[in-house]
């Protein structure tokens, strides 16, 4: 079996993908069609890199340099050769070289944990991101005009800085400057900065709609 980090098939996707995300799949271009049924006959993940320059369909796109594995748990076959599958992140990845010589890239790479959760800074972190992150997803519910029902949410670093990180609607190119923070405490830090701009943002369109709602309109805003 192939070095899993010396010879990791790449998959760049319009998707930045973070450790324990779901990540589900159509799979039709006949590239990755041979690169998936590689993957599952060798019981191996694939790297999963957000798309830099150029795009998902019929180019070599260029990706960024950090990514995250992505570890297939589901797969169903179409008749013509298509393929739907899920996928769980598994391991953040720092990418050192690509290479081409296969129909889709092939990456060297080194494991990029995300680490730090116990250090003292991440500690003292994590209970106002969960604030903010509480207050920003009752926002977001008010002003798609949904009703909120929040399951207990957890309050240890390391798995509410991944929670926050997937769950925040921001450009890709924030998710991806998210996906690359050095450890959880720089994680944590700037996601309280975008909390904060986030819901002083969603606490104006609440105020909008109230607005609206008093003089007869009784729509939403839609959140991209």
């Amino acid at each position: 079996m192939a070095d899993p980090w010396s010879d990791l098939p790449l998959f760049p996707l319009s998707t930045v993908l973070f450790p324990g995300m779901v990540l589900p799949l159509h799979i039709f271009e006949e590239r990755y069609r041979l690169m998936i049924n590689r993957c599952l006959d060798q019981q191996r993940a694939f790297g999963v890199l957000l798309i830099r320059e150029g795009r998902e369909v019929g180019e070599n796109a260029t990706p960024y340099r950090v990514g995250t594995t992505a570890a297939i748990s589901g797969v169903s076959r179409m008749d013509d050769g298509r393929l739907n599958l899920v996928a769980i992140g598994a391991e953040r990845f720092r990418l050192q070289s690509v290479r081409r010589d296969q129909p889709y890239l092939v990456g060297s790479a080194e494991p990029w944990p995300l680490a730090g959760a116990e250090a003292e800074q991440a500690q003292e972190l994590a209970p106002p991101v969960l604030a903010l992150f509480k207050r920003y997803t009752a926002l977001l519910a008010e002003a798609q005009g949904e009703k909120l029902q929040v399951d207990e949410m957890p309050d240890d670093a390391h798995t509410l800085a991944l929670l926050v990180a997937i769950a925040l609607q921001v450009p890709l190119a924030q998710k991806q400057q998210l996906l690359q923070q050095p450890a959880i405490a720089d994680l944590l830090a700037a996601q309280r900065k975008i909390l904060r701009r986030e819901n002083a943002l969603l606490a104006m369109i609440a105020r909008t709609q109230q607005q609206q709602s008093e003089t007869g309109y009784s729509g939403h805003l839609a959140i991209n």
